[in-house]
């Protein structure tokens, strides 16, 4: 009862630091007399992982997952970019990359090909089926990366936010044969694909009755953070909120292109597609967005103490100062905001906003550079991807029930402390 009664308070916190934070600025407490009973009603029905990882040096976002029987830990890459959940297996191997843990081993539980779930993946009808007892599955990524190999079942092993046990058997991929991508330079197990297809795991566990069809997440920027399915860590009332996409059904893109704003005035870049992309650590812009941002950038930076550093080949622009510089704090004055403004009406509009530190990292050589690329130069033609450096310190959710994308400023470091409190409480 003592355990229960701490969780609980834990929980409350970590709901009230959402809810409270009204602004980036503005932070309070919220307490409130009928929050405890909603809390109480929909507590079991949110999972929540601890993130690891950062923008940069590490370049990726990763969970741990306990999958199969027994339960072994994987590391899995943040992916709402992509439907698909796989983990490289032992079935044997063709070609692995390095990986933190020894390869799945994959259960006997294959997936045919008249399954639901191997038909969704191959909606195109063009795919041939090697064999009728399995489904075989190729992913491709836009950094060149890919994955082939069968579907199978497995158990994974989760946790409700009020401490439960939930082990449901999920749709994975057994990846045999990888190819890394360009931009991957890390030991992985696998990917969590967290896109809107029924084969991503939130799609699954919706269909089982596990959890509502919502996923967000708050990636701090001083690395970590906190991934969750589920409706009940915020205030829907005050989160920013912009219709998906009905046409783009693959990606979490929002209905109506943005427009492009350089320090609060419009760029006259207007209708950019833009694509919500937790599996990218930059953000993408088009190649005439992009050649727009980099322009306006260098004209206001002209005659401040900045010069560009050719030399730095961390990112492709670089500016180098008087002498190195240790956090983005020092040099963002320079530096005007950016934001995308998205209609949601016939009149309204909604504004996600990039300030400096949502798009600029500190080198190893203590230079300032733009974490903003040219989408175009890589193949992602006049797409547009928020990438994980622009969504940090925001609740970023994406609501599948009412069809919706939504922000909210959040303190990601603090929501995942309080996390990792409730979680040792659990295990105590």
């Amino acid at each position: 009862m003592v355990k229960m009664n701490v969780c609980l308070m834990i929980m409350l916190m970590v709901m009230s630091l959402v809810l409270g934070f009204s602004s980036a600025v503005d932070f309070r407490w919220r307490k409130s007399g009928g929050f405890s009973g909603r809390f109480t009603r929909a507590s079991s029905s949110s999972v929540v992982f601890p993130v690891h990882g950062n923008v940069y040096p590490l370049g990726y976002y990763n969970v741990t997952i306990n999958i199969g029987q027994p339960p072994r830990p994987y590391y899995l890459d943040l992916d709402t970019g992509s439907d698909l959940t796989w983990l490289q297996c032992d079935a044997p191997c063709v070609r692995c990359l390095e990986a933190p843990h020894p390869l799945y081993q994959p259960s006997n539980d294959l997936i045919p090909c008249n399954d639901p779930l191997c038909k969704a993946m191959h909606m195109n009808g063009n795919h041939r089926y090697e064999a009728a007892e399995q489904c075989d599955y190729e992913v491709e990524y836009a950094d060149g990366g890919s994955s082939l190999g069968v579907l199978v079942r497995d158990v994974f092993s989760l946790n409700y936010t009020e401490g439960l046990r939930l082990t449901p058997r999920l749709a994975l991929g057994c990846g045999y044969d990888q190819i890394p991508g360009a931009s991957s330079h890390h030991p992985l197990d696998g990917v969590l694909g967290l896109g809107r297809g029924k084969v991503s795991i939130l799609s699954q566990l919706h269909s089982q009755g596990h959890v509502k069809n919502v996923i967000g997440h708050c990636l701090s920027s001083l690395g970590g953070g906190i991934l969750f399915f589920g409706n009940d860590l915020y205030d829907s009332s005050r989160v920013s909120w912009t219709p998906m996409s009905r046409e783009n059904s693959k990606h979490y893109s929002p209905a109506m292109g943005g427009e492009l704003l350089f320090g609060g005035r419009t760029t006259g870049l207007k209708n950019l597609l833009t694509i919500f992309d937790s599996g990218s650590s930059y953000t993408y812009f088009n190649s005439k967005a992009y050649q727009a941002v980099t322009y306006l950038l260098k004209r206001e930076l002209s005659g401040k103490p900045l010069k560009e550093a050719r030399d730095d080949h961390t990112l492709p622009l670089c500016w180098q100062g008087r002498r190195p510089f240790m956090s983005i704090e020092e040099v963002k004055k320079y530096f005007k905001p950016l934001a995308l403004s998205f209609k949601t009406g016939w009149r309204s509009k909604t504004l996600f906003e990039i300030p400096p530190e949502a798009y600029l990292i500190i080198s190893m050589k203590g230079n300032v550079c733009l974490g903003i690329l040219n989408g175009t130069e890589i193949g992602l033609q006049n797409l547009n991807l928020i990438g994980d450096i622009s969504m940090q310190d925001q609740m970023i959710i994406y609501d599948n029930e009412k069809q919706s994308i939504g922000w909210i400023p959040a303190d990601c470091d603090e929501l995942a402390s309080l996390q990792a409190s409730a979680a040792q409480v659990y295990e105590y």
